[in-house]
């Protein structure tokens, strides 16, 4: 009997061992405030946004050590409207990130499944959209891929980043469209980036087919001899690089990126040059802000932000904006995701509060 209770206690023991090495964390943001848009087809616009300082979202991050510095990793992202309750992408769950894979601490790692490309990974965080942390910042139509939408992720996916040697990292993946023809649906998307102290660059590329980039949503009516609402590019090239570096207080930025849309035997390119600075007033109050212009098929918006961001603590902020977009006589002023103006002008005046957990 004492020896079945030794072999009990000594099972208890090494079931516990095992749990401890292993962990699972719940993380979310919510993000609420009221907007006022000078003109959305012709009309003002006043309205409960969510989502401008940080994409609403929930999600699980899994770390299961399996020794020898290798570890069993994954995570389940779901985005959704705190404004309605809704998702962010009808009746896809878990529609930011869903991965499972192996990381290891001498390699770096590799994950299968539903994950977002280099361009928002590397790229995104160097915009003024994500550092003056306004969701409406973000260039026309996010056709360059920098925030993660509904049609932003590599479905059946296959991804790699490096451990960090001298500050550089690596990494490539591909998405497999899963249908007899390699090719359709085949997205690839390749990155480097660099960290050293104050200063940070980064560069990705990407090769997507069969992709529906949002042209509708800059106003585009007609894209490709196609009907901007159903259009689906053949074949998409994106690619880009930014920087910042941060003196002191102050932080500056920049980035371009360029997309090239191939379809229907047409093939049109956007371009955003992206540019902004930060600066700390106190450690509890941050005033950010930058320009962007692009160009599509004849067509450019320029935008301005401005913006201060004041910390409650350091899960909790609230935040106000001023954005400003012009676009030319070929175009319709279109803020990402505000709606589309009836002429060539747009302001958006927001304030918010944004919890992170």
């Amino acid at each position: 009997m004492k020896r079945i209770i030794a072999a009990g206690v000594a099972g208890l023991m090494v079931t516990s061992t095992s749990w401890a090495q292993s962990s699972v964390t719940l993380y979310g943001s919510l993000d609420a405030g009221i907007a006022y848009v000078s003109n959305v087809g012709g009309h003002s616009k006043w309205m409960e946004e969510q989502g401008n300082m940080q994409p609403d979202r929930w999600g699980l991050r899994g770390v299961e050590d399996l020794g020898g510095g290798l570890h069993a990793i994954f995570q389940l992202e779901n985005g959704f409207y705190t404004n309605t309750g809704n998702f962010a992408k009808a009746g896809t769950l878990f529609n930011r990130q869903a991965y499972v894979g192996i990381s290891s601490d001498q390699f770096g790692q590799i994950t299968l499944g539903h994950q977002t490309p280099f361009n928002f990974d590397m790229l995104g965080p160097l915009s003024t959209a994500y550092l003056a942390a306004s969701w409406f910042a973000f260039h026309p139509g996010n056709i360059d891929e920098l925030a993660d939408t509904g049609v932003v992720p590599f479905d059946n996916s296959v991804k790699y980043k490096s451990i960090s040697y001298a500050g550089f990292t690596v990494g490539a993946m591909m998405g497999l469209g899963n249908t007899t023809n390699f090719s359709t649906g085949k997205t690839l998307s390749f990155g480097v980036n660099y960290a050293n102290g104050p200063f940070k660059a980064a560069a990705v590329y990407s090769n997507e087919h069969n992709r529906t980039p949002s042209i509708i949503t800059t106003g585009i009516n007609t894209f490709q001899n196609i009907p901007a609402s159903t259009y689906s590019a053949d074949k998409v090239e994106n690619m880009g690089a930014g920087l910042s570096y941060q003196f002191g207080n102050l932080l500056v930025h920049g980035l371009y990126t360029r997309v090239k849309l191939q379809s229907n035997g047409f093939s049109d390119t956007y371009q955003s040059w992206d540019a902004g600075a930060n600066y700390q007033f106190t450690p509890a109050n941050t005033l950010a802000g930058g320009a962007a212009t692009t160009t599509l098929a004849g067509r450019r918006w320029t935008q301005f932000e401005i913006g201060d961001i004041y910390a409650l603590s350091k899960r909790t902020q609230v935040y106000v904006n001023v954005l400003y977009e012009h676009a030319n006589e070929d175009a319709h002023a279109a803020f990402f995701t505000a709606g589309v103006s009836s002429g060539r002008n747009q302001a958006i005046v927001l304030t918010g509060i944004h919890h992170s957990f």
